[in-house]
């Protein structure tokens, strides 16, 4: 560590004479602006998930999750490549969140009076 130090403390020293002046000082806009240093990506490192993983995740048929992409209930599929789809694996955290947290008092059972097939009978207790 110490020998770190005094490398840096002697490079430092060195573009010091060979520019003619001074580096910022650590932290500043303009030390954050030398060429040397990686710019920070505007876009956070995300994880994507791929179809079998998401399978894994959320227990719902392909084609109810199709449907349900369709109508905005779910985080939307996006192509890596032509062959490869996935999806946002913190979209679909929040997504299974917001489903624990949304009340159950207001889901509708299906009518089974409307079924096409087995109808209940007339004469049925079922309500």
């Amino acid at each position: 560590m110490e020998f770190e130090v005094k490398n840096l403390s002697h490079l430092s020293k060195v573009l010091d004479t060979a520019h003619g002046q001074s580096l910022p000082p650590p932290g500043t806009e303009a030390y954050e602006a030398l060429p040397q240093f990686l710019k920070p990506s505007p876009l956070p490192f995300r994880r994507t998930i791929r179809r079998h993983e998401l399978r894994q995740i959320v227990p719902l048929a392909e084609t109810t999750i199709y449907e349900m992409e369709r109508r905005g209930e779910f985080p939307r599929r996006f192509n890596l490549t032509p062959r490869c789809v996935v999806w946002d694996l913190a979209e679909v955290e929040a997504w299974i969140e917001e489903r624990k947290q949304a009340p159950r008092a207001n889901t509708a059972k299906p009518d089974v009076h409307l079924r096409k097939t087995r109808p209940v009978r007339a004469g049925s207790n079922q309500d």
